[in-house]
This record gives structure tokens, C-alpha cells and sequence, in this order.
């Protein structure tokens, strides 16, 4: 199981800059894009054990928004004031529990199913358009690899 965000589906990646060496760093960017990688990678992991024949499931989980100290760190802590629109940190892990106990199918996308799926109890949704592509998932995955190798060296 993966952890992801709602906000991968504002996440743009950059293939041949991955981890912002040219670019100018923004922090929430970076986040974005690290979170669409993650659904990514879930999809070009499932491909990969479908393959293989493999029963093991590649499957994503959101938390949502869940008031946490991670949240908390946010600008003027403003996330965990807006408790209409968060889960407790409870609730936020249900998504998770859910995805890593129930028999939901590859690459499924498990997350809150309220608003946004900012908050609720736990659903299978759609990812984002973007992390769909299974074109830029098998490129990441790719250039992952690259990048994995050149370390190890």
C-alpha cells in the first residue's frame, strides 16, 4: 500500500528534473509531485505484477486531511483550525486501514469520501487524470530506476 494525497492531482512532474536540481525549489510543488509519483508508481507497479502473473495488488491510500503536528506546521497552523473540512487523525487512518485490509482491486485509490475527499469514511475514488497515464508511469519509473542505479554505484 502506498501513501498518497488529494493533492497529487495538482502535481506535475518533471522527468528530467525529478528531484529539482535546476529548478527553483517550492515546497508545495515538490509535495505534489513527490504525492503523483507515488500514484504513478502504483500504476506501473500493478502493470509490472499483472505481467508477471503476480497476486500481489499495488493499491493507493489517502488520509485526506488529517489534524496532525505535520499539519500543524502549515502556515499559521490555519489546516487544523478548519475542522470542518479535516479528519481527526482517527478517522485519517482509516483510508489507509482500509486499503491494506480490504480485497479492493490493483491500483485502487482508497480515500475519504466527502468533500474533495478532504474528510469522510473510507471509498474507492479515481485517482487524478494525470496519474492514469500509464505512458509517464512506465517513464518515472524508468528514470527512478536511473537515479536508484547512479546511487548505488
Amino acid at each position: 500500500m502506498h501513501v498518497t494525497s488529494e493533492l497529487h492531482r495538482q502535481g506535475r512532474i518533471d522527468l528530467y528534473d525529478l528531484d529539482w536540481r535546476t529548478r527553483k525549489y517550492h515546497g508545495m510543488q515538490a509535495y505534489q509531485a513527490s504525492k503523483l509519483a507515488v500514484v504513478l508508481f502504483s500504476l506501473e507497479l500493478q502493470r509490472r505484477l499483472t505481467a508477471a502473473g503476480s497476486p500481489v495488488r499495488s493499491v493507493l491510500a489517502s488520509p485526506g486531511i488529517a489534524r496532525t503536528t505535520l499539519a500543524a506546521h502549515s502556515r499559521s497552523n490555519v489546516v487544523n483550525r478548519l475542522t470542518f473540512l479535516t479528519n481527526t487523525p482517527e478517522r485519517g487512518a482509516l483510508s489507509l486501514l482500509y486499503a491494506a485490509t480490504q480485497d479492493v482491486p490493483g491500483n485502487s485509490y482508497v480515500g475519504p469520501d466527502g468533500l474533495g475527499g478532504l474528510r469522510g469514511s473510507p471509498t474507492v475514488r479515481r485517482q487524478g487524470k494525470a496519474g492514469l497515464d500509464a505512458a509517464t508511469a512506465g517513464r518515472l519509473w524508468e528514470a527512478t530506476a536511473g537515479m536508484v542505479a547512479s546511487v548505488a554505484r
